[in-house]
């Protein structure tokens, strides 16, 4: 059975004014359309609630039984919509996204802090994960937003850039290639270095500067998290590792500098990655305009 919202506004005003005069002002409508909705309530229901004459209108007895449930129903109707206009004002609610590796670590955490200021009753759930596996999530409607690198052919997904950035070559200040303000690919033949595996969506990348570094001889290691394993290992003096330039932000591998990668200079967009046609909640919203606002044409 269909609700009829409308009928129950309508009887309810009827039998606490008195009056389909008064009731009809009350609810801004003709006392014709007051009229009309009480009819398609007592229609609905299949029984009188209301008796009226040419001087009087009073309830019925099974209106005056069902009066206090039609006044509860429509105090609870108004608390909702209530409770829904403050949550689109206030941003209140949860956000759930998923996010690659590096921004999870280098971007998201300042906005948190920013975002659980204003709105210390929200919950937040990241699903840091590879960056391939990002548009996989939001594609699923398991994360209402996404932020990754990785490269996304879909219809369904609407792709925002962020901000670009180079990829750069990481390595230990007391390292012979941490003297040079510029480094070749080339040139990474003759070191150790820590290489990216197929599951890291930096690798797609990265495949015309392995191809001119290494053509004739393996990677000495290989990870799939460089901007944590990889920065590691070459924080350790195990090697040196490519990673994007903000991997390397903040002061989280103080032994660690940067060097520009040049012939070829290989660079990534960093993307916010929605479901087409589908709504952002109130508090995801917020929490994308914040990013938004923060790291927008960062690089």
């Amino acid at each position: 059975m269909n609700i009829d919202v409308p009928g129950l506004q309508a009887f309810a005003s009827v039998a606490q004014l008195g009056s389909f005069h008064r009731a009809a002002t009350s609810l801004h409508i003709s006392q014709s359309a007051l009229s009309r909705r009480i009819a398609k309530l007592e229609s609905l229901v299949g029984v009188r609630l209301l008796d009226r004459t040419t001087r009087r209108v009073r309830l019925t007895a099974i209106g005056r039984g069902f009066l206090p449930q039609a006044t509860r129903l429509m105090e609870e109707l108004e608390t909702s919509f209530a409770g829904l206009r403050d949550i689109a004002k206030r941003g209140a609610g949860h956000v759930t996204l998923a996010c690659a590796p590096t921004p999870a670590i280098q971007l998201i955490p300042a906005v948190i802090r920013e975002y659980s200021a204003k709105y210390p009753a929200n919950r937040i759930r990241i699903l840091d994960v590879h960056a391939n596996e990002v548009w996989q999530l939001v594609l699923r409607g398991e994360v209402e937003f996404g932020i990754t690198a990785a490269p996304v052919n879909d219809a369904e997904i609407i792709v925002e850039p962020l901000f670009e950035e180079s990829f750069v070559l990481a390595c230990r200040g007391d390292h012979p290639l941490a003297r040079r303000k510029t480094v070749r690919w080339a040139e990474l033949r003759d070191h150790r270095v820590i290489a990216v595996g197929r599951l890291s969506g930096n690798q797609v990348f990265l495949e015309p500067g392995i191809s001119t570094a290494m053509p004739l001889r393996r990677w000495d290691y290989e990870v799939q998290h460089s901007t944590s394993t990889g920065l590691g290992m070459a924080e350790a003096g195990i090697g040196v590792v490519v990673v994007p330039a903000l991997a390397l932000s903040g002061n989280r591998y103080p032994e660690l500098v940067s060097r520009k990668l040049i012939d070829p200079e290989i660079r990534r967009t960093l993307n916010v990655i929605r479901r087409r046609g589908v709504t952002l909640s109130p508090a995801a919203d917020v929490f994308l305009a914040l990013v938004k606002a923060r790291y927008a044409a960062k690089g």
